[in-house]
């Protein structure tokens, strides 16, 4: 993908994903249809498949050779990352959407041959676009985001993760995770990975960790990072496929290997 193609390609999305962030704002307190998936806690409103469509009808008028990844069925079935793929997350955090009306992003990565080209992370309710270009930083709107700070320490650090980890359960050992929060300066949930990517990406929190997450919930997150230096992996540290369901660390550089190494890989069961 040459650099004017790349340039096209991304401020035609950056319009495409206001656009979907307007009709979100413009219906937010109009009646729900909410439906579950998984379980119980795995909402799927109308609102989810009505954007994602708006996407997958875009890129199918625009960009017909592309595949799209996405998590609501419009997406295409493929084997590999070769080629122009988009991974799409049109409303992550949709139980916030749904209980707080507020806390959700659109999530959009957009990778060439396996590689991020282009990731914008839509905090809609506030008006907060958060993205990248491959090679031209990360941005907040029209402000640039600073690299990560190399000198963060473990006990000086916020990390984001969901509280569930610190009961007992069948992936880590909670009792592990228990002293991780009692090391770090402070813990944070916000119920939407994107976002949670994004405020890594910003630096006011220092590390975002999962024990499953979808392509679609990293996508946009993962190339946006990797603008302002910070790294993403699994909770191991190696390479995220990003066709398969995986854990996540996204994080300052600077506290992945204490990260890892004294706490993620002692609480692994």
């Amino acid at each position: 993908m040459d650099v004017i193609t790349r340039e096209t390609l991304f401020n035609r999305v950056r319009a495409w994903i206001l656009e979907a962030g307007a009709i979100i704002r413009n219906q937010i307190n109009d009646p729900l249809e909410i439906n579950t998936k998984s379980n119980p806690k795995d909402l799927v409103t109308e609102m989810d498949r009505k954007v994602e469509f708006f996407f997958a009808s875009k890129i199918k008028q625009y960009y017909p050779e592309h595949l799209l990844l996405s998590e609501e069925g419009y997406g295409d079935t493929f084997e590999n990352v070769s080629g122009t793929v988009w991974i799409i997350d049109p409303i992550d955090g949709t139980m916030n959407f749904v209980h707080q009306k507020q806390n959700f992003a659109i999530s959009i990565g957009i990778y060439e041959h396996g590689i991020g080209e282009i990731g914008f992370i839509y905090d809609v309710m506030n008006n907060n676009l958060y993205s990248a270009l491959r090679g031209n930083g990360a941005f907040k709107n029209t402000k640039r985001l600073a690299p990560l700070n190399k000198n963060k320490t473990i006990h000086e650090s916020i990390i984001c993760l969901n509280h569930y980890w610190l009961t007992k359960n069948r992936i880590v050992d909670e009792t592990v995770m228990q002293q991780l929060i009692k090391d770090v300066r402070g813990t944070r949930t916000y119920g939407s990975a994107a976002l949670e990517f994004a405020y890594v990406a910003e630096g006011v929190v220092d590390a975002y960790i999962s024990m499953g997450l979808e392509p679609w919930d990293i996508a946009a997150g993962r190339i946006i990072i990797e603008e302002v230096d910070g790294v993403t992996t699994n909770i191991s540290g190696d390479k995220v496929n990003m066709l398969e369901r995986t854990s996540i660390l996204t994080c300052n550089p600077s506290i992945q290997k204490d990260l890892i190494h004294t706490y993620l890989l002692k609480a692994k069961k």
